[in-house]
């Protein structure tokens, strides 16, 4: 070997070290680590929203092209079981105060009930199409369901019957309900707004013109600093409105086809889910909403759920011809 050779290998080792060390430090680094994954079994096409039952240690997965709800225990890390015939669930939704897992389904408009020990049947509401996102309010015990060409749907968990209407100018995506404004805050993609419903009233009370951005599609708030965090598709941004104005107070690129944000309020992080294979997260901590990192996951991979008591998130990737349907849980840092 000639002195020059040596000198390119003794190059070509260096760089090897330092590019290997390199990526061992953002890997420490990283605000979310993957610690396991879990397979969801023979599951086909898209996974839609997720929700948890803190007690049992249970996620419950939205099986929408597979017209299931997935059970998993997380503390074992496997599949536990399938509750099936339902009909393209989209979103999910645990109510402890009755022990009852909530489904909205996209195929015949309804939310059917089970029981939160043994899943057994436990009742039906019919909304009429569409029935999409869950929210549960655990300090007012009711339940918000929004379905059809523009609607929120209160539900009473008590009686399992829909107590009221919100009309709503468009169908309704991602919403939050506010801790301590009593608003909730909805995304109406079709319509290129966010609406501000009051809660006494049950109508909506302000209405936040989006512009040129389009596709709000998720949406997370952030409390402490009295702020509503959206994430738009089309072009990919991060946009944050102040809770008591809606004006726009910071803007940032982010992964695109976002269908899940989450505010996580202990590190002062946001974490946004996206279809193109990655999860971004941000700093919430200063007014510049800078990225701390970019972490891949899997194509489609779009939706997910932050579980605060948990310290942990999770993914939920759809099965491929390479892959299995799985849900990948990672750990929050430090």
């Amino acid at each position: 070997m000639t002195p020059a050779m040596r000198r390119l290998l003794a190059a070509g080792i260096v760089m090897a070290v330092c590019a290997g060390f390199d990526a061992l430090l953002a890997a420490e680094n990283a605000p979310l680590v993957l610690e396991s994954q879990v397979p969801l079994g023979d599951v086909r096409g898209r996974i839609d929203h997720l929700a948890v039952d803190l007690n049992r240690k249970r996620l419950f997965v939205a099986e929408l092209g597979n017209d299931s709800v997935g059970v998993v225990d997380l503390a074992a890390g496997k599949l536990l079981r399938r509750i099936a015939g339902l009909r393209e669930p989209q979103g999910v939704g645990y109510v402890p105060s009755i022990d009852a897992l909530y489904v909205a389904n996209a195929g015949d408009g309804s939310v059917r009930i089970f029981d939160g020990e043994d899943f057994a049947p436990a009742g039906r509401i019919d909304l009429g199409e569409d029935a999409d996102n869950v929210r549960v309010d655990l300090a007012a015990n009711v339940a918000f369901v929004g379905y059809g060409a523009g609607a929120l749907a209160v539900i009473d968990p008590m009686t399992r019957k829909k107590i009221a209407d919100v009309a709503l100018k468009a169908h309704p995506e991602g919403f939050q309900i506010g801790g301590g404004t009593n608003q909730v805050f909805v995304n109406l993609p079709n319509t290129r707004s966010i609406a501000v419903i009051d809660r006494a009233s049950g109508q909506q009370g302000a209405s936040w013109a989006t512009g040129d951005v389009t596709g709000n599609f998720p949406m997370a708030l952030d409390e402490a600093n009295r702020r509503v965090v959206v994430v738009f598709r089309s072009p990919a941004r991060l946009a944050i409105f102040a809770m008591t104005t809606g004006e726009k107070v910071a803007e940032r690129d982010t992964c695109g086809d976002s269908d899940d944000v989450f505010m996580d309020a202990k590190r002062k992080r946001i974490y946004v889910s996206c279809g193109d294979g990655f999860v971004d997260a941000f700093d919430a901590e200063g007014p510049s909403y800078r990225r701390l990192a970019r972490i891949p996951t899997a194509p489609g991979a779009r939706t997910s759920l932050f579980i605060p008591a948990m310290d942990r998130f999770a993914v939920a990737v759809r099965a491929t011809a390479a892959q299995p349907a799985a849900i990948w849980i990672y750990r929050a840092v430090p």
